[in-house]
C-alpha cells in the first residue's frame, strides 16, 4: 500500500511513528508511509493520542475525524481520516512536495 489511499469517506494513511522526539512533526517518509515524530512517550496510549491530534491538525480536521484502524502497538500505524478524499490526498501529497 502506498503512504495513503483514497476511500469513499476519506483517506487511509500509513504512518511510521518515532516517539520521544523533541517536538511533534508529520513529514514525508518513504513511498510506503509518512513519518511522524512525537514528543509523547509510547505509554498508556499517549503517543497514539498525540499522533491523532497531530494528523488532525495537519489535515485540518477535527480529532474525531481521525481513527486509528491498525497498529495500536506497532511503529507503523494505519489511520483513517474522514473528509473529502481529493482534498485530503492533496494535503498528503504536499508533505512530499515540501520535502523535495
Amino acid at each position: 500500500m502506498p503512504a495513503w489511499a483514497a476511500r469513499d469517506d476519506g483517506i487511509v494513511l500509513a504512518v511510521r511513528v518515532t516517539p520521544r522526539g523533541r517536538r511533534n512533526a508529520l513529514v514525508a517518509g518513504t513511498d510506503e508511509h509518512l513519518a511522524a515524530r512525537l514528543a509523547a512517550a509510547p505509554v498508556d496510549g499517549k503517543a497514539n493520542a498525540a499522533l491523532i491530534a497531530l494528523v488532525a491538525d495537519r489535515f485540518g480536521v477535527a480529532k474525531r475525524a481521525v481513527t486509528l484502524v491498525a497498529g495500536e502497538t506497532a511503529r507503523v500505524k494505519r489511520l483513517h481520516v474522514a473528509g473529502d478524499p481529493a482534498a485530503l490526498a492533496k494535503i498528503a501529497a504536499s508533505l512530499y512536495e515540501a520535502a523535495a
